[in-house]
């Protein structure tokens, strides 16, 4: 009975976007008709020209938008519960092409950073082992494998930076992976 109610309630909501829909495009073909009819000048259809821009820019897809597209991906439900969701989200939200293409663009890119700092932590997590340490370093040895040398504080340094470093170039491959 709660499921049939809802059900009820996204057709309502369906059909009152469809007339919303219908009633924008009369609107619009009032407005054309308008235009055609009336002498303006080139000033006055910049100036109207901007502000339909701007209305169109408005009703773009924003990125907080889009998160409620992912969080489809984390809910424990059925198919058929997340396909009713997808499709109010679809009729609420325009999302095009374009809106993915950048989406996923960016995304991409954010990955590929984080692939590239991955590897310079790693690199200069070993430059760190490899190169002489400076004396205030070298007096804080942690574990001494002979009574000259041993484990020093720079070296638990640089493997925790290049811990950090597989950490992140593991999770970037997989995600770029995954995409």
């Amino acid at each position: 009975m709660k499921k049939r109610k809802s059900i009820e309630e996204e057709v309502s909501k369906f059909q009152e976007l469809n007339d919303k829909a219908i009633s924008l495009e009369k609107k619009l073909d009032e407005l054309i008709s308008m235009l055609e009819e009336s002498d303006l000048d080139s000033n006055t259809v910049s100036r109207l020209q901007d502000k339909l821009n701007q209305a169109f820019d408005s009703n773009r897809l924003t990125d907080t938008e889009l998160e409620e597209f992912k969080r489809l991906d984390n809910q424990n439900v059925s198919r058929l519960e997340m396909a009713d969701d997808l499709e109010v989200l679809l009729t609420r939200y325009k999302l095009d092409s374009n809106n993915t293409r950048s989406y996923a663009g960016t995304e991409k890119w954010a990955y590929i950073s984080q692939f590239i700092i991955a590897v310079i932590l790693v690199a200069l997590g070993f430059a760190m082992i490899i190169m002489p340490a400076p004396p205030y370093f070298e007096m804080f040895t942690v574990f001494y494998f002979t009574p000259d040398d041993g484990v020093t504080l720079m070296d638990l340094i640089s493997l925790l930076i290049i811990f950090t470093g597989v950490y992140l170039l593991f999770t970037s491959i997989t995600k770029l992976n995954r995409r």
